[in-house]
């Protein structure tokens, strides 16, 4: 079995972790954007999601000849370990309705404050809950001015949620106004488009020469009426709901991991091996395909958001965009084995630095998503002043990395 054990790898898992966790929302997002129903999506996504860690627990946690006090993977599998299992399926139920949570979040708050919301809920919470479940191995006059630092992006994130929908509802009226007056006038109503971009379009997958100005009224219009979430005439409060609520589940799959890995209730048998953290990841895994495959199929039938109802044929038979959930459940179970090895070795406290997946998110979003464009100057001193926060927020916590002995 292969194990992270200085500080140096451990970072570089953070660092790899964070540029797949920052990246899969986003693929999501832009299959939502084209149309595709969020069931379709998860189930698909779910699928690699699960084979990534079967990947990682054969590759990784079969390398070499273990021992009693490190097994491999395969033994492990039948060792009287099961209360650090329930642990770790614990962290993958939770982890897996956050992640269904956020995919709705997403439609009505925009990726970029959606991933910062929730991951500065996961760092306030969870970061310290770690860090007294790792018997205070991370630094703590390092680690909880960074905690601080996140509490506040939280804040600056809720503000640029409002600012920016603010600004939208401005711009509809206007258009509408626009719309109103040219009627009256019996003029032509002008249309907001870039007629010299001639290419794809990212979000819907078509070429266009007549192609709406992103950020502008009439985006918003074509956008709302090709998604396949209605986010029109909604309220924000329930966007936050969503966002706040997936925030809670994500603060708490990490501590159910690291009790599953370090035991520190002392719930093994005595001679029992900790579950090394590829088990343990298979295990957090199965619970979490479980959970996704269940609530999906359920929400096929039973809608929610008064979305349309689908059915188990219509997923089978549904591939448009089909290849770009499966990558995005690759993307996220890397992802979140990388987060669990580096966290193994400097401390999972630490590890949470991989919550500054945001600043991947919010990459994404400008780049392929337009969010934030012909936005007011408030709105944009607001982003940028929680992305600023955000990022000392990140450094600060990879500098309270410790080593576990």
């Amino acid at each position: 079995m292969y194990l992270v054990e200085k500080k140096e790898g451990a970072i570089a898992c953070m660092l790899l972790a964070l540029f797949f966790l920052g990246t899969w929302p986003a693929l999501l997002t832009l299959l939502e954007r084209r149309g595709r129903l969020p069931q379709h999506t998860y189930l698909d996504y779910t699928i690699t999601n699960l084979l990534a860690a079967v990947i990682i627990a054969f590759t990784f946690g079969e390398i070499g000849k273990g021992t009693d006090e490190r097994p491999n993977f395969l033994i492990q599998l039948s060792q009287d370990n099961w209360p650090s299992v329930l642990f770790a399926m614990a962290g993958g139920v939770v982890l897996s309705i956050g992640n269904l949570s956020t995919q709705y979040a997403w439609a009505f708050v925009g990726l970029s404050v959606t991933e910062v919301v929730t991951s500065s809920i996961t760092v306030v919470i969870g970061t310290s809950m770690n860090y007294f479940l790792d018997d205070k191995i991370n630094k703590a006059e390092i680690l909880f001015p960074g905690v601080g630092c996140f509490l506040i992006a939280v804040c600056l994130g809720s503000c640029v949620h409002a600012s920016n929908a603010s600004d939208d509802k401005a711009k509809l009226r206007h258009f509408a106004n626009s719309k109103n007056d040219a009627s009256r006038s019996n003029l032509p109503v002008s249309r907001e488009t870039d007629r010299d971009s001639v290419g794809k379009d990212l979000e819907g997958g078509i070429a266009t020469s007549d192609k709406a100005k992103v950020g502008s009224a009439s985006f918003l219009i074509e956008l709302e009426n090709r998604r396949s979430i209605k986010v029109f005439g909604k309220s924000t409060i329930i966007g936050l709901g969503i966002t706040f609520f997936a925030g809670v589940c994500f603060s708490l799959f990490s501590p159910a991991f690291n009790l599953a890995t370090n035991d520190q209730w002392d719930t093994l048998k005595d001679g029992v091996p900790h579950l090394s953290v590829y088990t343990a990841f298979f295990w957090f895994s199965v619970s979490c395909f479980v959970v996704a495959v269940v609530l999906n199929i359920s929400f096929l039938y039973h809608p929610v958001l008064n979305l349309p109802r689908s059915s188990l044929k219509a997923y089978l038979t549904d591939w448009d965009g089909r290849g770009w959930a499966l990558l995005a459940g690759f993307l996220c179970g890397f992802g979140n084995g990388l987060q669990f090895m580096g966290g193994q070795a400097a401390g999972y406290a630490a590890a949470d630095a991989v919550q500054a997946l945001p600043l991947v998110s919010t990459f994404w979003g400008v780049v392929l998503f337009g969010e934030y464009r012909k936005s007011s100057r408030r709105t944009y001193i607001l982003l940028g002043s929680m992305l600023f926060m955000f990022i000392v927020a990140v450094a600060v916590l990879m500098a309270s990395s410790g080593h576990r002995k």
